[in-house]
């Protein structure tokens, strides 16, 4: 008899953005003559930039030839694209990173899940709440989340830290103490941030505790503020209780071609069961290894374009271009009487539902009556019922016409 890993039964209906996706497919087919504009999933509209597409095409002609062609690539990746993101994200910032604490992967979300391989199951695990779905699920999935509590809204093993307009969503420390804390800075989905002075008490927390932080930092790019860190890694002591992940896909537009990197610091340890410490650096590169084949080589070669002065100048034009609709968003809906935050870091913006309606609810009415789609703030977590999140990822005709039926709704 086939035994099922009978964790996946412990999972809450479908992944957040898949029942988005569903819901939208069925009003599309009743109305089939109503224009819907999506400003839920965070994926890009703007084109990669021309730098980059060069780059890419170059790299492709290079696979058509006997004596430029490349099979397997290296396990981390390869030593031109490391050294870039050593120089331009870390150096340049004045931290010290190696090229082989770097790891090439195709996407921030699949290292995101895929880390928990080299943790134990026993790791006791915190989120902020609300927070992006991938940390819960995934550590659902692995066993770590234990039973479904449907009337909290909750996992019975998980530590929640509410992160809500109460206390600025910025999270406090749990009374448990955890051995896994997700932070995503700037956050999605409430699109704040941590100074460098909040984020100190974290990583000194860590080291006092033992714990790891499996830092998100996906949107680094739009941070716009001086005090925000760009790094854990600006933070002393860092290296030792913390991992980061970090994508090319909002950076520079990457979400259809795939490429991404985590860090993980030689310095980093684990302990076994015993109090043996463990450099979580070589169970990582032995897991990547074994079950990751590394991004193909034109899609690297793209990645090193991004660092390139071109490069540079017009992946900041887009960047730009979509912080420039997050004012607009978050302009119009102040106009329009909500309360608002998140759009100057991050860019996504983050909403109250009007008083007495639930987040699904809400959707439900936007889809119905503006035609215009988001992301109910529960399923981000229980703390995210009564909010909603919009994105800035949309073209700039379809963010202000947007806006305009949100107003008019």
């Amino acid at each position: 008899m086939i035994k099922i890993n009978e964790n996946f039964l412990e999972l809450q209906d479908s992944y957040l953005f898949s029942t988005i996706a569903k819901k939208v497919a069925e009003f599309s087919a009743k109305n089939p003559d109503k224009k819907i504009i999506k400003l839920g999933i965070g994926d890009v509209t703007r084109p990669i930039a021309p730098a980059i597409v060069e780059a890419m095409k170059k790299a492709v002609d290079e696979e058509g030839k006997s004596e430029t062609f490349r099979g397997y690539g290296p396990d981390q990746g390869y030593e031109f694209l490391r050294e870039k993101i050593v120089e331009f994200d870390y150096q340049k910032r004045g931290v010290n990173i190696l090229p082989d604490e770097i790891f090439v992967s195709d996407g921030a979300k699949c290292d995101c899940g895929n880390i928990g391989d080299i943790l134990g199951i026993d790791n006791i695990v915190a989120i902020t709440d609300p927070v992006y779905p991938v940390y819960l699920d995934t550590n659902v999935m692995a066993g770590r989340a234990g039973k479904y509590n449907p009337e909290k809204g909750a996992y019975e093993n998980m530590i929640y830290m509410p992160a809500t307009a109460e206390n600025g969503f910025v999270p406090v420390f749990p009374e448990k103490v955890p051995d896994m804390i997700y932070l995503c800075l700037p956050n999605n989905p409430t699109g704040t941030t941590l100074t460098k002075n909040e984020l100190k008490k974290w990583v000194d927390y860590a080291k006092e505790n033992k714990s790891l932080i499996l830092f998100d930092s996906a949107y680094e790019a739009f941070i716009s503020e001086a005090d925000v860190p760009h790094t854990i890694f600006e933070i002393e002591g860092a290296k030792e209780v913390a991992i980061e992940f970090r994508s090319f896909s909002k950076t520079a537009g990457f979400t259809g071609i795939r490429c991404a990197y985590t860090v993980v610091p030689k310095e980093l340890k684990g302990y076994t069961k015993s109090g043996q410490e463990i450099c979580l650096n070589n169970l990582w590169n032995r897991r990547h290894g074994t079950k990751f084949n590394g991004v193909s080589y034109p899609v690297q070669r793209a990645a090193e374009a991004v660092y390139s002065e071109d490069g540079q100048k017009q992946i900041k034009e887009n960047i730009q271009y979509y912080m420039e609709n997050a004012k607009i968003i978050k302009a119009g809906l102040k106009e329009a009487g909500y309360t608002v935050f998140g759009g100057i870091n991050a860019p996504y913006i983050w909403l109250k539902v009007p008083e007495g309606m639930g987040s699904w609810e809400f959707f439900d009415q936007l889809l119905t009556k503006a035609n215009v789609v988001g992301t109910p703030g529960v399923g981000f977590g229980p703390s995210g019922e009564g909010y909603f999140r919009l994105t800035a990822f949309g073209t700039r005709e379809n963010t202000v016409e947007a806006i305009e039926r949100i107003k008019r709704m």
